[in-house]
């Protein structure tokens, strides 16, 4: 048998699996807004918030959108043993921000929830979206649109490129 991943469970997303997924997030906060159903702003935790903030500010049409810089893992990867205290290295527009209200915090995926855990310090009323969760995180995420396992580990389309893979039973 080959070798398996280096994490058991891999769960590979393609551009347009992400793009999809970000746009039935969007559908989900439409109109949910404190704001007569809209949403002030939006601000998209770097780097993975990134690209899903995008869509949705696309979608919902929202035409202010921010970055928050938060580091939480070192560059090896989210193992247990790797993790960090997160540290914001960003801030958003404080007056912008103020204590979050009608702010949407848009990110890619929920792991041990330690990220928007130290956001929603910083901003507790804003509302926290991620395009995929893992159960130790969904208590910090407000809505999410899949859920995945804590074992499992997500390939994003940022992370992968094109290559040959050799056969699962061996030689061509």
């Amino acid at each position: 048998m080959a070798d398996r991943l280096p994490h058991e469970k891999g769960f590979h997303v393609s551009w347009d699996q992400l793009h999809r997924d970000a746009r039935a997030l969007a559908w989900r906060l439409d109109g949910k807004g404190p704001v007569n159903g809209a949403w002030k702003a939006i601000v998209a935790i770097t780097r993975g918030g990134m690209a899903p903030a995008m869509i949705i500010a696309r979608e919902l049409d929202v035409r202010t959108v921010d970055t928050i810089s938060v580091k939480s893992y070192h560059s090896g990867g989210g193992a247990a043993d790797q993790r960090r205290n997160a540290e914001v290295l960003k801030s958003p527009n404080p007056d912008m921000m103020g204590d979050g209200t009608g702010i949407l915090v848009i990110d890619d995926l929920v792991d041990s929830g330690k990220t928007l855990e130290l956001v929603r310090e910083l901003y507790p009323n804003a509302h926290f979206a991620t395009v995929y969760a893992k159960p130790s995180g969904e208590p910090q995420v407000d809505t999410f649109i899949t859920g995945v396992s804590q074992d499992t580990w997500i390939f994003f389309p940022w992370d992968m490129a094109l290559q040959y893979v050799q056969p699962y039973r061996g030689e061509d």
